[in-house]
């Protein structure tokens, strides 16, 4: 569709993904707060790295919630499961994923969180429709990437996309955007649920 893919972030930089600088750079906590999630909601961390995202999202869905937590390098869920037992946390489900399958169960998952993902993924289209096949009935997925329309954001071109072209991508996929969040400082958010049409 027009766009170079990346290459995936390598385990070895890890702790990039856990650096203090974070909030204040990216306002991730305002991401948790738009996903609106609520107790016992089935949830999936989709490229989860060493977990940054996975642990709050684990105590947001409460003990009767899960987080299904898929990476495809199996370093970085080796991180995750060490960070998951120091911090006794017992409703995340590692799944090493594939690069053209998620692995994630059909018809469950009420919320896919993709943050500086999908522009990595080498089989965009066979990720887009495993992910749909997982979602439930209301489910959506979530998108944050780094926005190409700014030059001030200061992140490799190959790591940003643009508005167009995620909905180049995505609406031809089976998905329709449902909403947007505009108030992150370097990113886009934007809410895609099926179109069943």
């Amino acid at each position: 569709q027009g766009r170079r893919i990346a290459k995936t972030m390598h385990y070895s930089g890890a702790e990039w993904l856990i650096r203090n600088e974070r909030e204040r750079e990216e306002r991730c906590s305002l991401v948790l707060k738009h996903l609106s999630i609520n107790d016992g909601m089935t949830l999936c961390d989709m490229g989860c790295g060493n977990g940054f995202y996975t642990i709050k999202m684990a105590h947001l869905a409460g003990p009767q919630g899960r987080v299904l937590a898929v990476d495809v390098q199996p370093e970085m869920l080796d991180l995750l499961r060490n960070r998951l037992q120091t911090q006794n946390i017992n409703n995340v489900t590692p799944i090493l994923g594939s690069l053209h399958n998620p692995r994630l169960p059909d018809n469950e998952v009420d919320l896919i969180l993709l943050v500086d993902v999908y522009h990595e993924f080498s089989h965009p289209e066979l990720m887009l429709q495993a992910m749909r096949k997982s979602l439930s009935p209301s489910g959506q997925i979530v998108l944050v990437e780094f926005r190409e329309e700014d030059p001030e954001v200061p992140i490799k071109p190959l790591h940003k996309m643009s508005k167009q072209q995620i909905l180049k991508e995505l609406i031809p996929n089976g998905y329709q955007l449902v909403k947007e969040y505009h108030g992150l400082p370097w990113q886009h958010m934007m809410f895609f649920g099926r179109d069943e049409k």
